[in-house]
């Protein structure tokens, strides 16, 4: 790889969190490339002055760091490795790929083995932070794979993060965002539920939440999320789907290691309660119209 100051960075997949992270990168100076399959989405980045590839494996060849930020399993190991032009078809000897998708931790080990077949590192360093840590570069991006490619690979997560983790080796990072998801969904039902039994007895809600956010059990859902669960703002951040199915991936990971997380269970059910009610593309604080529901409300 290049030095710290001309490292050549390429980015795939430019939904809410990938085209603001991609950015941060570009306002960091880092040359970029970026790739989406919806070439639309790829105009404002464009006219900020990255390259645009009509291909992972075109954007590949042109990057000595190729980030990722997909929605599925499936969705990185396609544009990873098996799709036609995927990364591994131009990947770089010596170049790392940096997938900041929540998938299933098994995709590390495929990718790390695969890409090293063409001398290439792999890193799983999914992130938190919404779309305003992504907008703002402030994410906690948790790391897992080689640590020599972590610290060659840091200037660009620097780039995008505040918090940034070296977790352990390949699969680390995948599995501590599964933790992250597990409390994140956990503290919105929690949020869901304080909010509804104070509307039911009459409470002034904002009362309620500066209350309880000052104390200790104050979170980050309910100092920003829950104000928007009272307001009946749903505009996402992040989509009850994408978080219905980062539960589920914590629960397959714990049953393959039989380890019981029954509050997990209950919060993959109660989102599916939200996504099945209309909900799954409007932001995580939807979770309330599923709480709400539940009574007479």
């Amino acid at each position: 790889m290049t030095t710290d100051g001309d490292i050549r960075v390429g980015f795939i997949g430019l939904g809410i969190m990938g085209s603001a992270m991609a950015e941060n990168c570009l306002q960091a100076g880092f040359p970029l490339t970026v790739y989406n399959r919806t070439l639309d989405k790829t105009k404002p980045l464009r006219q900020a002055g990255a390259a645009v590839a009509d291909s992972p494996a075109e954007l590949a060849e042109a990057s000595d760091v190729v980030c990722v930020c997909v929605t599925a399993s499936e969705d990185v190991l396609s544009v990873v490795l098996d799709a036609e032009n995927a990364v591994i078809s131009g990947v770089r000897p010596g170049a790392i790929v940096v997938d900041h998708s929540t998938v299933a931790p098994s995709v590390a080990g495929r990718c790390t083995k695969e890409l090293a077949g063409k001398q290439a590192g792999f890193l799983d360093a999914p992130v938190s932070g919404g779309d305003v840590g992504a907008r703002e570069g402030t994410l906690s991006i948790m790391v897992g794979g080689d640590r020599e490619h972590f610290d060659r690979s840091l200037p660009v997560l620097e780039a995008m993060g505040k918090t940034i983790t070296h977790c352990g080796g390949h699969g680390a990072g995948y599995t501590v965002k599964l933790c992250n998801q597990i409390c994140g969904g956990l503290h919105l039902i929690a949020a869901a539920e304080a909010i509804r039994l104070a509307e039911a007895s009459g409470v002034d809600l904002s009362a309620m939440l500066k209350a309880v956010s000052s104390g200790a059990a104050g979170s980050w859902m309910l100092s920003n999320l829950a104000p928007k669960m009272v307001g009946g703002d749903y505009r996402p951040g992040f989509f009850v789907d994408y978080q219905l199915k980062d539960l589920h991936l914590a629960a397959q990971a714990a049953h393959e290691l039989s380890v019981p997380l029954p509050g997990a269970a209950l919060a993959e059910t109660v989102f599916r309660c939200a996504s099945a009610q209309g909900h799954g593309r409007d932001g995580t604080q939807a979770v309330y119209e599923a709480i709400r529901r539940l009574g007479n409300g």
